[in-house]
């Protein structure tokens, strides 16, 4: 009914069958979690299974329901373990939802998987993507279980649970004669347009009479006459269950759309349906029913989210709001402060000091040093300011205190003292009472928190969240969007056992028991291994025996390996247990052991804080996963003193200074050095390490991109700053000017004058060598350094021999590692578009100079058969001398090849020559004089001109690939197509060779260049045979007639006995199958539109044909009555120009079989998915009125019928299955889910390995509504 709009939630879902003690897994990498605090298990939303989720809900919280399908044994149903055996019948749809039922009761997850249950209705992927309406699924649902259960003890469980009967009256006004008619039903729909609520849609439907009078009156059987009648309409028989379904979505006729309807319309907790009973003598209870589900639906009639509130009648989930809790919390604080404020009230403390006083009264002065001594603070400090000076405060409450007449002295009054000390003392027993009542309650009966009312919690389930609600928040749902769409009523009568209270285990059988106590203890052993997992962390312990310290930092004296020691341990494990786990790991260790934070840094290892206080967690002092720690003595490494700390760390700068001589004679060229200094080292100290003859140090500030006028000078007055404060970091580079150097620097303004090039860096890794570890170095030079000057200097840095320079060139590597064309050596950095940090490959191999092209070419159009080859041609060179250098490296011959480009798709574009014919083709034109030599000269001369014409004059590029391509091209104006021969093959009985008839069609692979072993079997045409003919080279003005004439000479066809091209019917291939049909003969071919990469199939016929623009070929089979298969293929030919509807349809199948239309049953294949559609018939229950209405066409979705679809048929009269698939469908969709399989393991490598380039997944398009199907095996 909705398309795919709604809240998805993309967990992994599990597609196994499951046996015993089989869970699914959200992630390969961890187990589910458990459940929250509410032990309640949600359901995973597969994409668009919302709607299923809240079902299986309501019918899980129905325990009635529950122990009926739990009390069905394996005896019954057989076991999910036989379900692979051909001969078994397993009722698998009722085992999936006994095991999902005892995955949702039992199991320590927070949200269960139905991917078991949805794959034993028969759905795919596509379909648990794709929503549906739940009142429609749960008459479905229904459905399937009453036919999977039959000829089970629970054959009428639906029917006992939630059958019920309405009785439609009409009683003559003259004979009181009754005629009645009686309807079943599952569920009771009612009207919410136009009405307040369920009762009052209960009321019109059942206490309202309909009058038959005036114009409007009654046949009368009895009278035999139209009569004065009324009618109406009760109910009969009442179900244990009553569920009532709300017309929400509304048909707006006005504006021809659907819409939701949001108003109000109210529903009670529990109702009386006595007034709506045909019978009513019983008593009231009898017709009490209570709300205990409410679906609710989120959205617009396009889409949304359903989730559902659910009473928990036995007591399975722990219902306690959070905002009580909060609000306990919150009262006592403020119960707290009142106490607080009422001790820090002046009048309760004079009074409690008065009452302890022997005398009547005291003097004023005296009360206040009292209060001083108990409150310790003075009346002026404390209360003075919001209550006055003490003894106006003792005027102003007269009532209480009482005063001497000279105002000095002061008491409390007889009746005031007396309340005081009763009022002390009763509070102190009533507060020991209830300290001594809270120690018992707490030692005989620990509070829980539910409410006392048993059986009245509710809880919101949705999808995978749970969580508890209060009864009055039902009331939020009776308008809006978000509104209630199904109501579940159960009646009043019904009482649960005290056993199944809070118990999730009553009555659930004894093996599903065992298989979720499995599941379980799997479940807790892959948490706790989850656990330590996620809190181990691996740490490198440095030892201090192999390092030195020099250069400013620590140094491993052996290799990397030989001096770090792996540890892993658990962050939440103390510093004292890492000290006692070094200790056991390094048994020759002496000494004390001191435990440093350790970093690597450009210049070497530097230590930091020392790790103290032994009872610390790792966690709390910040060790993370992968971090160092130095293990050392805490003085000193190889008798050398190691500074630490941040104010020591050290710092790599790179030191340029001018070259007297450059090389290549191009550019400026310099000399690069790398020093070490900690970063509290001055500048003042710099200068004297790095220029000590006076010379002066500049440095860049501009990044990454920095040019000359961004080089500063330090000035005297920086001399004092630090290397830090200065904003030197590692790789900064520094620029050293001696004396003779200086006229390059303002030194007034601090700015470099005539050095213009800015400097860069570039890498160099080495791919010449025959080492395992390829290294790299980092190469400085500015934007006008000649690459032959960067390889020699890469090769002298590299230690490799001089000679490598005249055979060997650099070339710049792609981020995913591909070596790209080489980089001529007369070139700049510059001009070679290279931007610092750019890594290049040190390769074997001369570089290309300017003139000369590098270019990579495959043979075939297949880039994972045909390896990547290299080649460097001038781009001078002709397309013809291109291509022959091309073919004698591949080790090819002959003249039947040509030269195309690789385009956007990666795969072989267009032809080289083609590219530039109509270009060639006006400009020679242009040139000639006279119509007559345009048209005469014009071809030969550009014909000439292409076969002649340089790669440069193609804008061949450097770096571009080509891919050689077996055949000649057509001249101009031809196209060279590849011809198929379309037969029926002959009909294979049902489950002979059924592998084979997977395939359908016998493929010559040459014409597809594809490998028959590696090409997985695709979907085509069941029935037909396609066999490769030939090509032929024809005209693109010449007809359909003339290509069908021309390839009955292929030798292929010249076998076949054709009349006429009218008895030829010809298809294009798409997608390896015959697709579009080619209708009449004088067509010229290029108005089809056909393109140069197309395939043509032609079909012999017994008959002429002349198909008209409005009629429609399809392919109907008939099926075999108890055989999963049809009998061969017939062609109808359908008249659409009236109407292309269901009706029509079913129409012309049933004249073409001879058979009523209401006794047959069709659906459309669609061979690339191995499954059938049915075409309903639903037009058969609608209206005239409606009838008249323009119905949907079936060209448009979701069918898109179109010439060759192939139409199943199903006698009823002989085949009452309405299962359409065969034992080839079965076989085509177990083929695609495993490609599938393998795609998705593939994939998740590719996520997996951080080398490979990130891939954009591709976004699906939304999908056609489908009506919602579940399929049953047969059991009768």
């Amino acid at each position: 009914m909705f398309g795919d709009l709604f809240e998805e939630d993309f967990s992994f879902i599990s597609n196994n069958h499951c046996g015993k003690g089989k869970i699914s897994k959200p992630r390969e990498s961890e187990p589910p979690a458990p459940r929250d605090f509410t032990n309640l298990s949600g359901i995973k939303n597969q994409g668009g299974t919302c709607y299923l989720n809240s079902l299986l809900q309501t019918l899980l919280f129905t325990p009635e329901f529950r122990e009926a399908l739990f009390s069905l044994g394996p005896e019954e149903l057989g076991t999910l373990d036989d379900s692979r055996k051909p001969d078994a019948k397993v009722r698998i749809i009722p085992l999936q939802l006994q095991r999902l039922f005892a995955q949702l009761l039992l199991l320590d997850q927070q949200a269960a998987s139905t991917a078991d249950l949805t794959e034993s209705f028969g759905w795919s992927s596509h379909e648990e993507m794709r929503q549906h309406d739940v009142q429609e699924l749960n008459r479905i649902l229904f459905s399937a279980l009453e036919t999977s259960l039959v000829g089970t003890s629970g054959h009428d469980l639906i029917n006992r649970l939630y059958h019920g009967t309405v009785v439609n009256q009409i009683v003559c006004k003259e004979c009181k004669n009754v005629s009645e008619r009686q309807e079943d039903f599952l569920d009771l729909t009612v009207a919410v347009k136009g009405v307040a609520g369920l009762e009052e849609a209960l009321w019109n439907m059942y206490v309202e009479e309909e009058y038959f009078e005036n114009d409007n009156l009654y046949r009368c059987g009895a009278c035999d006459k139209l009569v004065e009648a009324s009618k109406s309409a009760k109910l009969r028989k009442l179900p244990p269950f009553l569920t009532i379904s709300l017309l929400r979505f509304n048909f707006d006729f006005e504006k021809c759309e659907r819409y939701k309807e949001t108003s109000c319309y109210t529903f009670p907790i529990q109702i009386n349906l006595k007034p709506f009973c045909e019978q009513t003598e019983m008593d009231d209870s009898e017709y009490m029913y209570e709300l205990f589900s409410v679906i609710i639906h989120k959205g617009g009639c396009y889409g949304g989210h359903y989730h559902v509130y659910i009473r928990d009648v036995d007591e399975l989930g722990n219902w306690q709001l959070q905002e009580e809790e909060d609000g306990l919390i919150e009262e006592k604080s403020l119960r707290d402060t009142e106490n607080a404020k009422e001790t820090e009230n002046p009048l309760a403390v004079l009074k409690g000091i008065l009452s302890e006083e022997e005398a009547k009264q005291i003097p004023v002065d005296q009360l206040g040093q009292k209060l001083l001594e108990k409150k310790g603070v003075s009346w002026n400090k404390k209360y003075r300011k919001q209550y006055g000076a003490l003894r106006k405060y003792l005027q102003n409450h007269s009532q209480i205190f009482q005063l001497s007449p000279d105002g000095n002295k002061v008491g409390l009054k007889e009746t005031h003292k007396l309340l005081f000390k009763l009022d002390s003392h009763g509070q102190n027993l009533q507060s020991l009472s209830q300290k001594n009542d809270v120690q018992w309650n707490c030692e005989k009966t620990p509070p829980r928190p539910r409410a006392a009312s048993a059986g009245c919690h509710w809880f919101d389930l949705n999808d995978s969240k749970v969580q508890p609600i209060k009864e009055k928040d039902i009331e939020k749902q009776f308008q809006g969007k978000e509104s209630a769409y199904m109501l579940f009523y159960r009646k009043a009568q019904l009482k649960r056992p005290s056993e199944a209270r809070g118990n999730p285990r009553y009555q659930i059988p004894e093996h599903l028991l065992n298989e979720m106590n499995a599941a379980n203890t799997e479940l807790q052993k892959k948490r706790a291994e989850c656990d330590s997992a996620n809190n181990g962390i691996d740490l490198h312990l440095h030892l201090s025996s192999c390092y030195k310290f020099h250069n400013g930092a620590l140094h491993p004296s052996l290799s990397w390996k030989e001096s770090v020691v792996d540890l892993t341990i658990d962050r939440r494990k103390t510093l004292g247990d890492l000290r006692q786990a070094a200790f056991q790991m390094l048994e020759s260790w002496e000494g004390d052991m001191v435990l440093s934070m350790a970093k690597p840094l450009p210049a070497g290892l530097h230590l930091y804080q020392v790790l103290d206080g032994d009872e610390l967690t790792l966690d709390g002092v910040g060790l993370a996963d992968g971090a160092d720690i130095f293990v050392w003595n805490g003085k000193e490494v190889g008798g050398t003193k190691v500074l630490t700390g941040p104010e020591h760390e050290p710092v790599v700068l790179n030191v340029l200074r001018l070259a007297e001589h450059n090389e290549g004679g191009k550019g400026q060229h310099f000399s690069e050095a790398q020093h070490v200094f900690t970063c509290s080292t001055s500048l003042g100290q710099l200068h004297a390490a790095l220029a000590p003859a006076g010379g002066i140090i500049l440095k860049n500030g501009s990044g990454a991109d920095r040019e000359a006028k961004n080089w500063e000078v330090f000035r005297e007055e920086d001399m004092k700053e630090t290397v830090r404060s200065a904003g030197l970091r590692d790789g900064c580079s520094v620029l050293i000017l001696d004396s003779h150097d200086q006229s390059f620097v303002n030194v007034a303004s601090g700015n470099l004058t005539a050095f213009t090039y800015d400097i860069s860096w570039l890498q160099v890794k080495n791919f010449c060598g025959v080492e395992e570890e390829e290294k790299h170095v980092k190469i400085t030079a500015t934007i006008e350094t000649v690459m032959a000057d960067i390889k020699m200097k890469a090769i002298r840095e590299l230690q490799l021999k001089e000679e490598l320079a005249y055979e060997s060139c650099l070339r710049p590597v792609s981020g995913n590692g591909k070596l790209l064309s080489p980089v001529p050596e007369d070139y700049t950095v510059k001009e070679a578009e290279l931007k610092m940090g750019s890594l290049l490959g040190l390769c074997r191999g001369k570089a290309p100079t300017s003139t000369q092209l590098f270019l990579y070419f495959v043979v075939g159009s297949d880039q994972n058969c045909s390896p990547e080859m290299e080649i460097v041609v001038e781009e001078t060179a002709s397309v013809k001398e291109c291509l022959n250098l091309m073919l004698e490296k591949s080790g090819l011959s002959g003249d039947n090849w040509h030269l195309r480009r690789l385009d956007w798709c990666y795969e072989a574009g267009e032809a080289l020559s083609q590219e530039v014919r109509g270009a060639c083709f006006n400009h020679i034109g242009s040139l000639l004089p006279g119509e007559k030599g345009r048209s005469g000269l014009t071809g030969i001369l550009c014909f000439l001109f292409l076969q002649n014409a340089t790669l440069k004059e193609l804008n061949v590029c450097r770096g571009d690939t080509l891919v050689i391509t077996e055949g000649k091209l057509p001249q101009k104006g031809f196209l060279k197509i590849p011809i198929w021969w379309l037969k029926p093959s002959s009909h294979k009985k049902h489950g002979e060779n059924a592998r084979d008839q997977v395939n359908g069609i016998a493929w010559k692979m040459e014409a597809l260049q594809v490998s028959a072993a590696a090409a997985p079997p695709e979907p085509t045409h069941p029935g037909l045979d396609l066999c490769y003919a030939g090509r032929i080279e024809i005209a693109g003005e010449a007809s359909l007639e003339d290509l069908k004439m021309q390839a009955l000479t292929l030798p292929c066809c010249q076998e076949q006995v054709v009349p006429l091209p009218s008895f030829l019917r010809a298809w294009t291939v798409d997608s390896k199958r015959p697709g579009k049909l080619l209708r009449d003969n004088k067509r010229r071919l290029s108005d089809y539109r056909l393109g140069t990469r197309v395939e043509i199939c032609i079909e012999p016929l017994q008959e002429e044909e002349n198909l008209g623009p409005h009629e429609l070929l399809l392919r109907v089979q008939m099926g075999i009555p108890g055989a999963r298969d049809y009998s061969d293929s017939r062609d109808l030919v359908w008249d659409i120009s009236k109407e292309c509807t269901t009706w029509a349809l079913r129409q012309r199948v049933a004249s073409h079989y001879c058979l009523p239309v209401d006794k047959i049953e069709i659906a459309k294949y669609f061979p690339e998915r191995f499954e059938w559609l049915p075409i309903s018939s639903w037009t058969q229950q609608i209206s005239k009125r409606k009838r008249r209405k323009k119905q949907e066409s079936l060209q448009s979705a979701p069918y898109h019928l179109k010439d060759g679809d192939v139409i199943g048929v199903k006698n009823l009269l002989l085949d009452d299955t309405k299962d359409f698939s065969t034992i080839r469908d079965d076989i085509g969709k177990e083929k695609q889910r495993q490609l599938a399989l393998e795609k998705r393991k593939s994939r998740q490598e590719r996520v997996q390995d951080p080398f490979l380039p990130e891939e954009k997944l591709p976004m699906k398009p939304r999908k056609p509504e489908v009506a919602l199907s579940i399929n049953v095996g047969v059991f009768r």
